[in-house]
């Protein structure tokens, strides 16, 4: 064999060695390439984590259910290996996540407060048992909700009676029906289609779903300011996925999540919520209602016995504390 050819051969050998070596996390998601989930999240730890390797350990989104259609089935899928990775809402199997999803209640945590900041306080002592056989990758909140509505106005909770409102979860469920609202538990991916056909009435989430959802498409009255907490989000590793990987691998899933993860997750969150407000703010067929203090009031009286309620019933009073920073 010439020196040539056994360069090429070498060079043959190298490749294959390093596509043996190269290993793709497949991150699972239920929503559209352009969810803000992808560049916060997805793109970001592909990018951190293929640079500290080298490019030995990539993260690849799967978009759109690609890997299995229902968005309350994340988790499972993550536990089920038909994805390495994967992001949900606690609220879609609200019985699991009874501790993390205090976070979402009204006033739990401080609007000035970083959600993903009381998430990671929290999380050590009182909710990494609600996340077995998984590593959390990031753990962060939405922009505060709103009600998001069709043909109704919301400026009063007796605007509320009888009307059906979809929910998250759990607590979102409880809020609702202290407001004398019929709670309508379902996934995002389903309201656009409820509201557009009269199912529910409108929704309580936050505005960023008037464009990642496209709620913008079907809504025309908003109600900013009611105490109606947040959501929570995860994205998860499987764990024996992680435990798998060699030191290096490690090292930069580690360095790349976390509270940097997570922050960058929920500012993009905070920021497409603050995008799709000024654009329903533009449109004149919107109703926009901005509750005055006294308005407020009305709402926060009609919630106040939530929160002790809840956490008591999960025995969570240690983890509001912790989220709390007390």
């Amino acid at each position: 064999m010439t020196f040539k050819k056994l360069i090429i051969a070498a060079s043959a050998a190298l490749t294959l060695s390093t596509q043996v070596v190269a290993e793709e996390l497949k991150f699972a998601s239920f929503t559209p390439p352009f969810h803000t989930i992808n560049a916060s999240v997805i793109e970001k730890l592909n990018a951190d984590v293929s640079a500290a390797t080298n490019g030995s350990l990539t993260v690849r989104g799967y978009h759109g259910g690609e890997l299995g259609a229902g968005p309350a089935e994340q988790y499972v899928r993550v536990l089920q290996g038909a994805a390495d990775l994967s992001w949900g809402l606690p609220g879609y199997t609200s019985s699991q996540f009874g501790k993390t999803m205090i976070a979402e209640l009204p006033g739990a945590i401080p609007e000035d407060m970083p959600g993903y900041e009381a998430l990671w306080r929290a999380y050590d002592k009182h909710l990494s048992g609600e996340f077995p056989a998984t590593k959390p990758l990031a753990l962060w909140t939405s922009e505060p909700n709103i009600f998001i509505m069709r043909n109704k106005v919301i400026r009063t909770p007796a605007d509320l009676a009888g009307l059906k409102i979809r929910v998250a979860g759990a607590t979102a469920a409880k809020v609702a029906s202290a407001f004398g609202a019929t709670p309508v538990q379902m996934p995002a991916s389903q309201i656009y289609n409820a509201m557009q056909t009269g199912l529910i009435d409108g929704v309580i989430t936050g505005a960023s779903t008037l464009r990642d959802f496209k709620l913008d498409e079907v809504a025309d009255s908003l109600t900013l300011g009611a105490p109606l907490g947040r959501l929570t989000f995860y994205t998860v590793l499987n764990a024996g996925v992680y435990n798998d990987l060699n030191a290096e691998q490690k090292a930069a899933i580690d360095a790349a999540s976390g509270l940097g993860l997570s922050k960058s997750a929920e500012d993009a969150w905070l920021q497409t919520a603050k995008e799709a407000l000024e654009v329903a703010r533009a449109d004149s067929a919107n109703t926009i209602v901005e509750l005055t203090d006294a308005e407020k009031a009305a709402f926060t009286k009609a919630v106040s016995g939530v929160v002790q309620s809840y956490v008591k019933s999960v025995d969570g009073a240690g983890a509001l504390a912790a989220m709390q920073g007390k």
